[in-house]
């Protein structure tokens, strides 16, 4: 098996995958975010503010969905094909929301009638908030495991078997992380009253991610078999849990201070130590089978061929620095306040 650095193909491209997914998670995590308290407020132009102020940035950050998904395509094709079977229902809505919340952003403030607005208000508040949801619900039924047979072939039910209590658990965990983030985001981009609105918001959101965390992360030690014996086997990656906890207890301590831009950066690492917990766990795993152990989806056994791994990461190597550019360069263009003229939205 071929490796760079001392790191085989498969594992290196479970890296790149895991950081595509990362970065979706932290950017997009406070667009969904922004988008879930958009029915809490009252006003028009407070609901134009919200929404501009992640005008010029949602579509980019949908970028890393778009490649996150052709990476796992591309690189592991049996797991994308065995999880799509197994998670049918929960993407195919997930595609609609996605859509309906871009069709909300684009149309709302297209006309001016007051049902018109607010029918696309709560399509656009219900289509983030559903997102944000079935994200975790998805990242649930991973760390569960699915009825996974010979030949990767997934044998358990299809319309409500996603939705158990952990999966469940774990989606209003996402949202509640998700909703905390997008509030910091709106603070550093609003002024007035929005302003002070969502300074309350936030400390609600706050505890309401914080319940739910601790009530997950109970759930998971006690009810998720094996979930720390790798730790043990390993004990110096009980770094990750430490350093997630703490990104957690930073974040209100930063928020009382009002130092929101610190707070973003903190909750933006929540969001990627809570992902390297997952990772770690699960490695080398992809699908747990919860039938038998063998019939799990694996780095290995789901890889596409060194040769196409190796071309793909000669890719990656030269496309990421363009990336990360040019989301440097979006990102200093529109810092600041929002500020609404005829091009708005």
């Amino acid at each position: 098996m071929e490796t760079f650095l001392g790191i085989d193909y498969p594992t290196l491209w479970y890296l790149v995958v895991g950081l595509l997914f990362s970065g979706y998670a932290v950017l997009e995590g406070f667009d969904y975010g922004a988008g879930a308290w958009h029915l809490f407020f009252k006003k028009d132009l407070s609901r134009r503010v919200a929404i501009n102020a992640i005008g010029p940035l949602w579509d980019a950050n949908q970028v890393w969905l778009i490649i996150g998904a052709g990476a796992l395509f591309a690189g592991f094709p049996v797991m994308y094909a065995t999880l799509l079977s197994a998670m049918y229902i929960p993407f195919m809505l997930f595609l609609v929301f996605l859509v309906l919340r871009s069709s909300a952003i684009k149309f709302r403030s297209a006309e001016e009638m007051l049902w018109w607005r607010k029918t696309w208000d709560i399509i656009y508040f219900v289509s983030n908030t559903s997102i944000a949801f079935l994200l975790g619900v998805v990242l649930g039924n991973v760390l569960e495991g699915f009825a996974i047979g010979e030949n990767y072939k997934y044998q358990g039910g299809v319309f409500f078997a996603f939705l158990s209590p952990y999966a469940i658990m774990i989606g209003f965990t996402t949202l509640g992380l998700f909703m905390m983030q997008g509030a910091i985001f709106l603070l550093l981009k609003t002024e007035g009253r929005l302003y002070a609105r969502l300074t309350f918001l936030l400390k609600k959101g706050m505890i309401f991610f914080i319940i739910s965390f601790a009530i997950t992360s109970i759930y998971t030690l006690l009810f998720l078999p094996g979930v720390i014996d790798k730790f043990k086997e390993n004990p110096v990656f009980f770094i990750i849990p430490v350093l997630a906890f703490l990104a957690v207890a930073n974040v209100p301590r930063l928020v009382s201070k009002k130092k929101y831009a610190n707070a973003l950066v903190f909750s933006s690492l929540t969001m990627a130590f809570l992902l390297m917990l997952v990772a770690f766990q699960l490695y080398p795993v992809l699908l747990p089978s919860t039938i038998d152990s063998s019939y799990s989806v694996t780095i290995y056994n789901a890889a596409s061929s060194q040769k196409s791994l190796g071309i793909m990461l000669t890719m990656v190597v030269i496309g990421a620095p363009l990336l990360v550019g040019y989301l440097v360069f979006l990102y200093k263009t529109f810092n600041g306040k929002v500020k609404l003229d005829d091009t708005s939205y």
